[in-house]
């Protein structure tokens, strides 16, 4: 096959034909030297942490106070982003815990009913 053939099939940057194939699915397989990139499912169904989920009834007891998550946030000097992810089970620190706690009308004694013993 001369050149100017070989370029109007199947051209690179240099001029040679590509080398393609098929995988033994019969699906294509990507070219000689070339990888494919696949995204790393696992590591992300971790938290982006890794940390450990808790459970936790802040969700539940808040709703129990009628009480949104801004509202939460507010009389508790947290951002929404905080309480969101606390309720969806992440760790924090001793003092955000006492915050919601005092936000949430409670003693800290009561702590229990609402994060679980670390």
């Amino acid at each position: 096959m001369d050149d100017s053939k070989r370029n109007k099939e199947n051209p690179d940057k240099n001029g040679s034909q590509k080398e393609t194939g098929t995988d033994q699915t019969g699906k294509n397989a990507p070219a000689v030297g070339k990888t494919e990139t696949s995204s790393n499912s696992t590591a992300r169904s971790k938290s982006s942490d890794g940390q450990k989920k808790k459970k936790n009834n802040l969700k539940k007891l808040r709703l129990e106070a009628m009480m949104s998550k801004a509202e939460l946030a507010r009389r508790a000097n947290l951002s929404v982003l905080t309480i969101d992810r606390i309720e969806k089970g992440f760790g924090c620190r001793m003092d955000t815990k006492r915050k919601i706690l005092e936000a949430l009308g409670l003693k800290l004694k009561d702590r229990n009913k609402v994060f679980e013993e670390d």
